[in-house]
């Protein structure tokens, strides 16, 4: 049987005009800011008009560790979302904006997949409503004053050889990684090294998402740490006076875009932070405001449970002042084999025995979602090569280890297939026996937080980092930052930093190669390992094969 590929399906979609949608929230079309017709971003008055309002259950969809296999995270939670509104609850999505970037390198598109999509899909996974370009657009501006400042004078005695701010660009280019500025003579300021990372990984992006209103935003941006002084004291945003300026760049670029999906039902897509070097959730605006107009909120973290799920515990819901009533794990019968050692062009062949020994990488994270006091099922994302012998194996290993896993079909059959993981969700959800809690407290000292996640989470035996790295931990206590969260930046492939250690190690240990202090976002940033900021593009990139048809229709995004 001859499938429709995600684009085509889109295409096909009966979208109804977002004024429609957003009257289903109870969003009047005075509150709504369209984007054309199936867009819109949602105003700041409407936000504050609801916030007396109780909050609904809110619902992590996570994953096991990435395989090339591929899990469908999105697909999932856009299908668990079309599956409530099925079964008569009132749910919304949220989720994150797409990278051009990975769009144009690897990915090809994230808005889910098969009938479990949101549209418009070519939009989201392209400009959208700009919020990308006015992130950059802000970032820029703050790279520019930098070196203006250090152009007319240094009033606040920059070293050169410390600026901690890099510039940023939406795209996979890897030869901007490590880059000259300021060549060519006296009328074009002081040469320095820096580097480009992507847009995704700006601090920018970060705080955007953590923020709770626009003059949260702006202290956020003015927190900014740019450069060192010689003395070796921070220099902020705020002293070189650019978070106004910033913060006037992104004033719309705050407010949650609404969409639907292919079904009708509302989801917000807004922000999109690195899941390694930042925290990678959607905005806390989006979700905080989703969860005062639905009954459940389905919303989604970045990678596998190790990292998505950690960091949405630990420093969203922290952060946010909320929390998780379930938690939905993806696994895919296709994964399990991977992580049980099947190369990628034998998964087609049924193999129970390999599909048993993957399931310890699951198994893992169901301990460790637990861990956080929140109720988990297994979602099982239903491929057509699926046996039913491999996905029994899959449903008997999670009921050895007390939870339930829910075949469920979105991909193929949308709603009609993910009912049964809905019901289960909400009898999860409804059940009370949530009681949640991050795995540590705000006051451990920072280097005791780091062998936290690295010994419960990743399973290490210890943290390996030198005298120069603890001494900066130390450092930033004593400086009054000693209360943030740490956000772990590691490898997604693998509970190690190494990328090729599948399954469920143990006896490990996570070196530390460098600390990062995000005081605008407000964490830490752990980088283990070797990880990239500014990825580069593959041998054969997603864009080679993107194009306009002669009916004027894209082509190529997945």
């Amino acid at each position: 049987m001859a499938y429709k590929s995600d684009i085509e399906i889109a295409r096909e979609a009966n979208k109804k005009p977002i004024l429609e949608i957003g009257a289903k929230l109870g969003i009047a079309s005075d509150d709504l800011l369209p984007y054309g017709h199936d867009k819109a971003k949602v105003s700041q008055n409407f936000i504050n008009s609801v916030q007396d309002r109780p909050n609904g259950k809110l619902i992590l969809v996570t994953a096991i560790n990435p395989t090339p296999a591929g899990e469908g995270k999105t697909t999932t939670t856009v299908g668990l979302g079309d599956g409530l509104n099925r079964i008569g609850k009132k749910a919304m999505i949220c989720i994150r904006e797409a990278s051009l970037g990975p769009n144009f390198g690897m990915k090809g598109g994230a808005a889910g997949g098969g009938y479990a999509q949101i549209v418009p899909m070519e939009e989201m996974n392209l400009h959208f409503t700009g919020d990308f370009h006015a992130i950059t657009s802000a970032h820029s501006l703050l790279s520019a004053m930098i070196d203006n400042h250090i152009y007319w004078g240094n009033e606040q005695d920059i070293d050169t050889r410390r600026v901690a701010w890099r510039r940023v660009v939406d795209m996979n280019d890897r030869a901007l990684r490590q880059i000259t500025c300021s060549l060519g003579g006296v009328s074009n300021g002081f040469p320095r090294e820096a580097g480009f990372d992507i847009t995704v990984a700006s601090e920018v992006m970060a705080i955007l998402c953590l923020a709770n209103d626009l003059k949260d935003l702006e202290k956020r941006l003015g927190d900014i740490i740019v450069a060192y002084r010689r003395d070796k004291t921070p220099v902020y945003c705020r002293d070189i006076k650019a978070e106004g300026a910033m913060t006037v760049l992104l004033k719309d670029a705050m407010q949650p875009n609404l969409v639907q999906t292919l079904e009708n039902n509302p989801a917000f897509v807004h922000g999109g932070p690195f899941a390694n070097i930042a925290h990678g959730c959607n905005s806390v605006i989006a979700t905080k405001t989703a969860l005062k107009v639905a009954d459940y909120v389905v919303t989604e973290a970045g990678f596998g449970a190790d990292l998505g799920a950690e960091k949405f515990m630990n420093i969203k819901c922290r952060k946010a002042g909320i929390a998780p009533s379930a938690v939905v794990i993806v696994a895919t019968v296709r994964a399990m084999k991977m992580n049980g050692g099947v190369a990628k062009a034998d998964l087609g062949a049924e193999n129970t025995e390999a599909v048993k020994k993957g399931c310890a990488n699951l198994g893992r994270h169901i301990e460790n979602v637990k861990s956080f006091g929140v109720p988990v099922v297994v979602a099982i994302n239903h491929f057509v090569t699926d046996t039913e012998a491999e996905i029994q194996a899959v449903k008997d290993y999670c009921t050895a280890h007390g939870v339930e896993a829910v075949l469920s079909r979105h991909w193929e059959l949308g709603s009609e297939g993910s009912e049964d993981l809905a019901r289960k969700v909400v009898a999860l959800a409804d059940s009370g026996v949530a009681h949640f809690a991050p795995i540590y407290p705000d006051e451990m000292p920072l280097f005791e937080k780091i062998e936290t996640i690295a010994k419960r989470i990743y399973r290490a035996d210890e943290v390996l980092a030198d005298s120069k790295i603890r001494g900066q931990l130390k450092e930033w206590e004593e400086a009054g930052y000693g209360n943030l969260p740490v956000c772990m930046a590691k490898t997604q492939y693998s509970f190690t930093t190494d990328p090729n250690r599948r399954g469920a190690p143990t006896g490990h240990s996570v070196p530390v190669r460098e600390v990062r202090l995000s005081a605008g976002a407000g964490f830490i940033v752990v980088v283990c390992g070797e990880i990239m900021t500014m990825p580069g593009l593959p041998r054969k990139p997603a864009a080679e094969t993107i194009r306009l048809n002669d009916a004027g229709q894209i082509e190529g995004l997945f």
